[in-house]
Order: C-alpha cells, then sequence, then structure tokens
C-alpha cells in the first residue's frame, strides 16, 4: 500500500469495494484515487464536492458520511488490544444507518510528515492529541487515529519479521555448535596415548552423550520456536563473558572496592596461577562439558550416600569423614591422578537456610554475588567464559568456567587458587545442584598447589522460603607452606573444608533477612527502626568487612614483609597508594597483621574483642576514653551478630570525639570483629538513608578461629584443659602519609609495629587475668 493513503475498510456483503476507474475491487486502490472524483459520493449534488484540501469546509451531512466510513472501517480492522477502545452511542447510531459509498482520501505530504513525527514521541495518543493533532493537519479525528493503528500494525509486522530472521540464524548456528561439538568428541584423541578417547571411563558412554545431544537438540527447537511465535527474546548466543545479572535478595554493595568483578583484584593485581590462565579453546569446549556432566553425577552421589563412602567424625561432631578407599571404588579419576605431594581433603555438611532455592541458585552462579557473600573465604574470583546460559530463562544448565583464590584471613596460611568449570542443573523440582571440577587436566601449571574433585552444593526447596542446602568439598592439596601455628586447623579441614562454607553461608543468609525485615522493635535504645538507614549502614559495613578480609590474608597478589626483632609473633607489613578512590583516604596506607595463639576458647576472645565496655583494655587509639554504643542493628539469631556505632568520648576535653563503624559476625567455623574511625557528618549522611560509597575507610580488626584442637567439653575450663584454644589474627590499617607520592618512612613502620605489638599484650595480659 502505497504511504500516506487512508483505505477504510467496507461491509463487503453489502457494498463492493471502489477502485480508481470506478468498478468494485478487491481491498487497496491505487495512489490515484482523490476526494474530487464524482463517482465517490452517491446522491450528493455537484456544487458539495470540494477539492481535497477543503476538508475543513465539508457540510454536516459530508460529515456524517466520513464517521459511517470511519466506523465501518474500525469494527471490521480492529483486533487484539485496539479493540479494547469502546464506541459511544452516538457511534452505534451512525452503525444503523444504510451503508453508503465512501469518499476516499489521500493525506498530504505534509500530513504525513507531521503525524509520523508524533508517532515517533507517541505511538499511542489519546483523544485529546488526537483532536489537537486533527485541528491542526485539517483531519477527522478518527482519521488520525486510523492512521496511527495503520503505523501500529505496519510496525509490529516488521519487528516481527526481523525477530523471525534473528532467531533462524541464532537456531542455525546453534545446530552449527552442535555438530562441530559432535565432530570434535568424535575426533578426540588421548593426550597421553594419541589414541581414541574412551568416554566411558567417565561414567558417560557415547550412547547416553548421543541421546543426551539429541534431545537438547530438540530442547532448542521447542524454545525456537515459542520465541518465534510469541515474539519472546532469542537464544543468547554462547561466547558471552558473563550471563546477566540477575536481581539481588538485597541491593547491599557488591564489593567493596568499586565495581570489580572479583574481591580485591584491582587493589593488588592478578596472582601468578591466575594471571598466566586464560579462556578455553574451542577444541577445549567438549572436554569441558563431559567433565561438568560427570562431576555433576559424582556430586549428587556424594551428597546422598551414607557408609562406607561417608563416616562419622572422631571429633563427636556432625561432620562426615570421607573414606579414600571406597571413594575411588565409586567415582571415577576425572581429574587425572593425584600428585605424590598432593594430600586429600573432603568432608560433607548440612543445613538449612532462611532463603529459598532460586535465590541461592543465583548468588552461586553470579561471580559478584559469590564473592560478597563468602568474602571471608572468597579473596578474588572471575568468569573466564560462559558456556552456557542456561535455558528457560533460568541458570538450569548453565556453565561458567572461573578462576578464584580462597583463603584463610591470616598472612601465615598460602591462598588457594583454582581454574575450575561451575555447572549448575536442576534435579526435579525444587532441588538444584551446582559442581565445581577443576580444569587442570587441560592445562597443566607447574605452580598449581590446589584442585578441586567435584565439589559444591545440593539445594532442596523447604516450605516457608527455608532451604536445606548439602555442602561436599573435596580438594587435592598442596601445605607445606602452611605455617606449623595453623597446621592443625588446616588439617582438620576446618580451614578450607564444607563447615566452613555452610556456616558463613547460614550466617549470611540471616543478616540479609535482618536487613530486609520492616518489623523492627524500637523498645531498645539505639536501635535502627528507619529501613533506609539500615541499608546505607549495613552496606557500608559489607564493605568494611570486604575490604578488611581481602587486605589480612597471604594472597599471592600482594607481598607481605616480614619485620625483623620482633620475637616469635612476626608481625608482617604492605603498603599500597590510595589514589582517586572515594571509599578510602588519599595517600600511602600501611597495613601490618601478625597470628597468635591464645589459651583461651574463640567465643570468649570474641565476646572480649566486641563488648564496648572492654574496649579501653586493648584500644590504645581511644586514649583511654569510655566507649559508648549509639545504634547497632542486629542481624542474626547470636547477639554477637550485629553492626554498631560506637562513640569513644576522650577524656581529654581538649580532644575532639571519635566515631567508630564496627561489626561483629560469628559462626561455628570463626569469628570476625572489624571496626574503622567514620566521620561523623558522614555517617549522619548515612543514618539518613544517604549513599555510604563516599565514606572513607580504613578497616582493622580480629579474626578468630579455632586451633583446630578444641574437644567437647563441658566448660570452658574444661576444653582449654584439653588442649582447645584459639587463633587470633590482629591487623591494622594506617594512612602514614596523605601524598600518595611521598615516601614510605622507616618511623612509621616502626610506629605501626608497636602499635600492634601493644594491642596483642594488652589483649594477652586481659584474657590471661580472666582464664585465672
Amino acid at each position: 500500500m502505497p504511504a500516506g493513503i487512508m483505505i477504510p475498510a467496507r461491509n463487503m456483503s453489502s457494498s463492493p469495494m471502489i477502485g480508481s476507474n470506478g468498478n468494485a475491487g478487491g481491498y487497496g486502490s491505487s495512489s490515484r484515487l482523490t476526494l474530487g472524483q464524482p463517482n465517490m459520493i452517491e446522491g450528493l449534488h455537484h456544487h458539495q464536492l470540494h477539492h481535497p484540501f477543503d476538508m475543513a469546509q465539508q457540510t454536516a451531512s459530508e460529515s456524517e458520511l466520513a464517521r459511517l466510513r470511519d466506523e465501518e472501517f474500525e469494527i471490521s480492522t480492529k483486533s487484539g488490544s485496539e479493540n479494547q477502545e469502546g464506541q459511544s452511542g452516538d457511534d452505534l447510531q451512525d452503525l444503523q444507518r444504510p451503508n453508503k459509498k465512501k469518499r476516499y482520501h489521500r493525506h498530504t505530504q505534509h500530513q504525513i510528515q507531521e503525524m509520523e513525527a508524533f508517532f515517533k514521541e507517541c505511538p499511542h495518543p489519546d483523544d485529546k492529541q488526537r483532536k489537537e493533532l486533527s485541528r491542526q493537519l485539517g483531519l477527522e479525528p478518527l482519521q488520525v487515529k486510523f492512521w496511527f493503528q495503520n503505523k501500529r500494525t505496519q510496525m509490529k509486522a516488521q519487528h516481527e519479521r526481523s525477530e523471525n530472521t534473528q532467531l533462524r540464524v541464532e537456531n542455525e548456528k546453534l545446530r552449527t555448535d552442535n555438530m562441530r561439538y559432535r565432530e570434535a568428541l568424535s575426533n578426540a584423541t588421548c593426550p597421553n596415548c594419541g589414541g581414541p578417547t574412551a568416554i566411558g571411563e567417565m561414567s558417560f558412554d557415547e550412547h547416553h552423550l548421543r541421546l543426551e545431544n539429541a534431545r537438547l537438540r530438540e530442547e532448542i527447537d521447542r524454545i525456537s520456536a515459542i520465541a518465534a511465535k510469541y515474539v519472546g527474546k532469542p537464544v543468547v548466543n554462547y561466547p558471552l563473558l558473563s550471563p546477566p545479572a540477575p536481581p539481588r535478595p538485597l541491593e547491599l554493595g557488591v564489593g567493596g572496592f568499586g565495581g570489580q568483578s572479583g574481591v580485591g583484584g584491582e587493589i593488588y593485581g592478578a596472582g601468578d596461577l591466575l594471571k598466566s590462565i586464560g579462556a578455553p579453546t574451542e577444541a577445549d569446549k567438549p572436554m569441558i562439558i563431559e567433565l561438568a556432566v560427570t562431576a555433576m553425577e559424582e556430586l549428587v552421589r556424594m551428597a546422598q550416600m551414607g557408609e562406607p563412602l561417608w563416616s562419622k567424625s572422631l571429633d563427636g561432631t556432625s561432620s562426615s569423614v570421607l573414606n579414600e578407599d571406597e571413594y575411588m571404588k565409586t567415582c571415577p579419576r576425572g581429574i587425572g591422578p593425584k600428585p605424590a605431594e598432593f594430600y586429600t581433603e573432603a568432608s560433607r555438611e548440612s543445613v538449612v537456610v532462611i532463603m529459598d532455592h532460586i535465590n541461592l541458585v543465583e548468588i552461586l552462579m553470579d561471580v559478584n554475588q559469590w564473592s560478597t557473600v563468602f568474602s571471608g573465604i572468597v579473596s578474588r574470583a572471575a568468569t573466564l567464559e560462559v558456556l552456557s546460559t542456561g535455558v528457560a530463562g533460568n541458570y538450569n544448565g548453565a556453565l561458567q568456567v572461573m578462576t578464584a583464590e580462597f583463603q584463610v584471613p591470616t598472612p601465615l596460611v598460602p591462598t588457594r587458587e583454582v581454574y575450575f568449570v561451575r555447572y549448575c542443573k536442576q534435579h526435579g523440582d525444587g532441588t538444584w545442584a551446582v559442581v565445581d571440577v577443576s580444569l587442570d587436566n587441560l592445562r597443566p601449571s607447574p605452580i598449581a598447589r590446589c584442585r578441586r574433585r567435584p565439589s559444591g552444593c545440593v539445594i532442596q526447596e523447604m516450605p516457608n522460603g527455608y532451604s536445606k542446602v548439602t555442602w561436599v568439598e573435596n580438594v587435592e592439596v598442596d601445605d607445606r607452606g602452611v605455617h606449623s601455628l595453623y597446621k592443625q586447623l588446616v588439617n582438620s579441614g576446618h580451614a578450607f573444608g564444607a563447615k566452613r562454607w555452610v556456616a558463613t553461608l547460614d550466617r549470611q543468609c540471616e543478616r540479609l533477612a535482618s536487613a530486609m525485615a520492616t518489623n523492627i522493635p524500637n523498645t531498645d535504645v539505639g536501635v535502627i527502626t528507619s529501613q533506609e538507614g539500615r541499608k546505607s549502614m549495613l552496606k557500608l559495613a559489607e564493605r568494611m568487612v570486604i575490604s578488611f578480609c581481602a587486605g589480612v590474608s597471604a594472597s599471592t597478589a600482594h607481598t607481605w614483609t616480614t619485620l625483623s626483632g620482633t620475637g616469635a609473633d612476626d608481625v608482617r607489613v604492605m603498603t599500597r597508594k590510595s589514589i582517586d578512590d572515594p571509599g578510602r583516604p588519599p595517600g600511602i596506607v600501611l597495613s601490618a597483621a601478625t597470628s597468635f595463639w591464645l589459651p583461651v576458647l574463640p567465643n570468649r576472645v570474641f565476646d572480649f574483642l566486641r563488648d564496648e565496655n572492654s574496649r579501653s583494655e586493648w584500644d590504645i587509639l581511644s586514649n583511654g576514653g569510655v566507649v559508648q554504643e549509639m545504634a547497632h542493628i542486629a542481624n542474626g539469631r547470636d547477639t554477637g551478630n550485629c553492626v554498631s556505632l560506637l562513640r569513644v568520648n576522650s577524656a581529654n576535653s581538649s580532644q575532639s570525639n571519635m566515631l567508630i563503624l564496627q561489626e561483629s559476625c560469628t559462626d561455628s567455623a570463626g569469628s570476625f570483629v572489624i571496626y574503622a574511625p567514620v566521620d561523623i557528618v558522614a555517617m549522619n549522611v548515612v543514618l539518613n538513608g544517604g549513599d555510604p560509597d563516599y565514606v572513607a575507610l580504613l578497616p582493622s580488626g580480629f579474626a578468630i578461629l579455632p586451633d583446630g584442637n578444641t574437644v567437647q567439653g563441658g566448660d570452658d575450663q574444661q576444653a582449654v584443659g584439653s588442649g582447645g584454644g584459639s587463633l587470633l589474627t590482629v591487623a591494622f590499617q594506617i594512612l602514614v602519609d596523605s601524598v600518595p607520592t611521598a615516601k614510605l618512612s622507616l618511623g612509621s613502620v616502626a610506629t605501626v609495629n608497636n602499635l600492634i605489638a601493644c594491642t596483642v599484650e594488652r589483649i594477652r595480659a586481659s584474657l590471661s587475668c580472666e582464664s585465672a
């Protein structure tokens, strides 16, 4: 149809269509139709016919005929949502009049241009807009209305054609990729002997693979057909670097250092292993897919099986210990033989958390959320490539190649860097599994010190928004770099094992649930009841915790320097420059940390350090002032899990008071007490719901871990007498010079060294008096 021609619909049973030659014709006519042709209107006197541009001068009878024409067109052409616009009573009366031949009108170029311009701004004008536009252009309101209806129909048809074409192209590409993977699998050779690979050795025989491949291909075709029919989104192509970011359960900060994809990466750079690893090649992808499917089968078996594969731990806890011989019989060697210097760490734990299974899967499959929730364990993480984003709008079938660095909050335990694939799959209604397995057999590295056997979790939906999580950690590791002080903790599996993962997850789920709570009792003094103020303060505290954890471990991404002459408790220091970071004061920041053993149980150490009444016993910077809690936010069942705002009332009246933001958190695997001085004006903004990202923080604090020798006893004294104690890490971050280009003086290092040494001595003295 030529642009700008308005061709009304006709009642096909009563009146034929009129062509340009005056004869009956089909729907549509040539561009030569004008209002001035005499055979268009029957029964009108010749002086009633006007030029097309004199529409405003039509008589009342012509207006009625035009309205009749428009109403008939509306009834015969309206469809879908357009029919929702009803007709008035006058319109219904007009429809009862006898059908008459219609006047055809070709819009002028000016009218078309004006309506095109208006369409770009507003495709659905209301009655007022249509009347105004018709007045400006000299048209009837219904003419304008039907022009917009036709234009919308035209644009919708063009969009559908474009979407269908795109879907066909992407569907063909998926078919091509599928065929290429099948061909690569059929032609794969063993890297050791050069012969054909035996897929059966990985418990996934060729017949099973072909059936799974055919099922996936049918599912792709079905989804593409549905998408094409309903003009939905096309299937996302594989080479995306990251999946679409799912909504977080709560908009707390996704990392403490300004939008990094991992945690801590932009401060220190990349470690040797993580720096040397890139995205997988096309030839590697079939092997990765096969390894991921096999690992998923193994994880589900290990999560469900009991004895003889798993046996009860001898320490009296609910932990399970892996029978290595039975494991070798039950599960294949998917990641190759274990190196001679490596030993096995394997554990399994279960927990019920206050979060639904869908949100848990989203946290595990998004590297930013995963790094944030497990910031005490994951120091850095990155997604190298997404091989599949899943199907049906969720993470079912999602496949990601990743790198990560796992830490213990102390400089005395080396971090563990891993290169692995993460695979997510739904097993029936309400049951999901997420598995990791190392890819070191694809790219062996002489500097690799840790390999993940199939590890991960099985998530089961429970009533009332709860989920049961069964976590399996199964790794091969070289721990020769672990300090003797932490040897027992690491060998027991509590430093990196499943117990620490589930304890952290349980505590973080409680934190998120309490942050979103709206029924906050205001009976206690200092409780923050404002929802915006709570969110801002929790977001600021979250950034503080992440910053502390990222700067206290023995990451390969930064170097600790041991200060000499400090005796058994070596103090390790490092420096870094802070430039153009709104969340950290500019200048040279000196970090110092030391770890030591205390003959006191971890819970007693935690209670002592978090209590504002005993703070003056160890905090040298408070200058003996009285510490008072101004506000707090409880974020868990344990009373020790909370965020507090403390005020130090200086004993010297000439000194100004100081505010301290503090978060204390504890679980069965360990505890933290982390704090940072904050500006009074900035905190007032945060408490009123303002943006906390611009509050400068230099966090210091304590990480408290069991020493691995704690025996279950009746009371604290029995446990200590049995050899149980705590491993305490003390860490400070201090701005030693506000000029980033300045040189670090030895005096500054000595000052920090003395500060940390005095703090350690005070803590020892106070706790020794308590336990005496």
